[in-house]
């Protein structure tokens, strides 16, 4: 049976009336031009319905590391639906491809983070990283240690509890949980440093997060989470040594660690897991989604210590939490194939070449007028425009920087993602080196265009 879809601009687009769409500017939506309809993929590339091929700037949502239209995905994710397409991993049972793909990210998460919960979102794997960690502290006969510590600038999802721990500028005249959430310093050097070094600015940090542990009292805080490098919060770099000195400290106060790895696990920093690798912290609790199937499926991952498992499962009693879709099997077919390919071609470990070339070329667009800092690592990484670059003096809201740097951008073939004065780059982990050129190339000029025309 062919779906028969209407792949034409006006066809989606007046179908579109009825699709709310995410995070999207509701006014700027209604101006003609300001939707992008995507009609194919191949490779580092997707397809508009006017026939322009694009460089998939944004990774379909920081999420297609393995690329577009892979055939081992695809074909593995057909052959499941053809053999079991579904069933629940609720009560007594299982399915072979979620236990295999659960047996797979033991193995390549970092020390003792062996066993696997699937959910259905990013969101919701930080949602249920939470829950387990107040149902583990009810076990262990300490019910008052509930609180959470989390960071300005931060993004942990969307959902009524993610919310609230992500930064206020995602929640603007919307509700959230209230009284649970603590938040600490922005770990943003070049923004809220001051005329502090980084290693002094570092020691702030940390002295912020010991005084608000005090204040807060350690007896109530469950945990700590944290993003390995801000995502949607900017692409915050910390500095050199903070999650490993902030997992000292979550330690000296026996506090659990939880890192938010949804954008930086399989491969777009170089490793499959980044928390230890990279940042040289082991965490209680790694989040995971996006990269897990590079997109192709749903698929998230909240993966928990040894030491939280056996405490919620050998004292008896009932495990009450869990989506009908954890574990889908066709979702789980597409995370073992997508982790096989990467394996394969061994796209991680590219990755620390590829992507060093890709920030360093955009790096060198520090030197334009219009650009205050360009900040990340590898394929996540961000460009902050300023008016006045001496002292980074931000451009107005209603100047739309980041969204005119982006149109500018599109008209010559590179999808990017705007936020405020921010431009987001977190593209397929294939790109070659001459893509990775072209993309500096095309950004160089689109801020030139931007600039000039202020």
């Amino acid at each position: 049976m062919s779906l028969d879809l209407d792949t034409s601009t006006d066809g989606v687009l007046t179908a579109d009336t009825h699709l709310v769409q995410s995070f999207a500017d509701l006014d700027l939506l209604k101006q003609d031009g300001a939707r992008t309809v995507i009609v194919g993929a191949e490779g580092a590339y997707v397809t508009d319905s006017e026939g322009n091929k694009l460089i998939d700037g944004i990774g379909g949502l920081w999420c297609v590391n393995a690329g577009h239209r892979r055939r081992e995905i695809i074909d593995a994710i057909t052959e499941q639906l053809e053999t079991l397409d579904f069933y629940s991993t609720f009560y007594n049972f299982t399915h072979p491809a979620a236990a295999a793909l659960a047996t797979k990210l033991a193995e390549l998460a970092p020390g003792p983070l062996n066993k696997v919960h699937f959910a259905n979102s990013g969101s919701v794997a930080n949602d249920s990283a939470i829950r387990i960690l107040h149902h583990y502290y009810n076990r262990l006969g300490q019910p008052k240690k509930k609180q959470i510590l989390s960071r300005h600038g931060a993004y942990h999802g969307s959902t009524h509890l993610a919310i609230a721990m992500t930064t206020s500028a995602y929640s603007e005249g919307w509700d959230k949980v209230q009284g649970l959430v603590h938040h600490l310093r922005c770990p943003h050097h070049w923004r809220e440093g001051g005329e502090m070094t980084e290693a002094e600015f570092l020691v702030a940090l940390l002295e912020d997060a010991r005084a608000r542990i005090e204040e807060v009292g350690a007896e109530n805080i469950a945990c700590f989470i944290a993003e390995p490098i801000m995502g949607a919060g900017g692409i915050v770099m910390p500095p050199a040594g903070y999650h490993a000195a902030m997992g000292a400290i979550c330690g000296d106060y026996e506090i659990k660690y939880i890192s938010d790895e949804v954008v930086t696990a399989f491969g777009r920093l170089g490793h499959f897991f980044a928390s230890k690798d990279v940042f040289d912290v082991q965490p209680d609790i790694i989040t995971t989604a996006k990269g897990l199937t590079s997109g192709y499926q749903p698929l998230p991952a909240t993966i928990l210590s040894d030491e939280i498992h056996e405490v919620i499962s050998d004292r008896g009693g009932v495990f009450l939490h869990g989506m009908t879709y954890s574990g889908h099997p066709a979702a789980a077919a597409a995370g073992l194939a997508n982790i096989a390919l990467m394996e394969r071609d061994r796209i991680p470990q590219n990755v620390r070449t590829t992507g060093k070339r890709f920030e360093g070329n955009l790096r060198a667009l520090a030197d334009m007028e219009m650009v205050g800092e360009v900040r990340g690592s590898h394929f996540m990484m961000g460009i902050e425009f300023v008016r006045d670059k001496a002292d980074k003096t931000p451009f107005a809201p209603e100047d739309m920087i980041g969204l005119k740097v982006a149109r500018a951008a599109q008209k010559r073939g590179l999808i990017a993602r705007p936020l405020g004065n921010i431009l987001i780059l977190s593209p397929t982990l294939v790109m070659d080196g001459a893509m990775i050129d072209r993309t500096a190339a095309i950004l160089r000029e689109s801020i030139a265009e931007v600039h000039a025309a202020l």
